[in-house]
């Protein structure tokens, strides 16, 4: 009897086991990048946030005119609360979306610091795990890769 329940728990184990492994993967993307060209995290988001739409916009005309990013969206009024130098703030703000190259991120960086109103400018990213093959390879032909010299 004893044997019966141990034996039927292990199934039971094996088989949860065995379902979060294949979600797991399919989360990962493991899956998909089987079926597709693309290789994860070739490609990044950054955020940006800025004060305003107007310096948003012309943000944006530099980076993707600087071949630092393909596409840019502007999202427009966003709230942020955020603690500053010991007091906690709540301000309108502007969120960029910014599609490129992994590889770009610290130029990208680099960039925004230089020519962004803000002391500590928020600059962050996350990999594209996966996508869209026609977008990502855009993305790829729009964004030259860096130089390595």
């Amino acid at each position: 009897m004893i044997l019966h329940k141990t034996l039927l728990f292990s199934s039971c184990l094996l088989g949860l086991l065995r379902r979060n492994s294949i979600l797991a993967k399919e989360m990962s993307g493991e899956c998909a990048a089987n079926n597709s060209s693309y290789v994860s995290g070739t490609h990044s988001i950054a955020y940006i946030t800025i004060d305003t739409e107007d310096r948003a916009k012309k943000l944006a005309h530099g980076i993707v005119s600087n071949k630092l990013a393909a596409c840019v969206n502007i999202v427009p009024k966003i709230l942020s609360i955020y603690e500053w130098e010991g007091t906690v703030n709540e301000e309108p703000e502007v969120l960029m979306m910014v599609k490129t190259r992994t590889s770009k991120v610290d130029a990208l960086t680099n960039y925004v610091k230089s020519n962004h109103p803000y002391t500590v400018c928020e600059v962050i990213s996350i990999p594209i795990i996966n996508g869209n093959d026609a977008y990502l390879k855009w993305i790829s032909e729009t964004v030259p890769l860096p130089d390595c010299k």
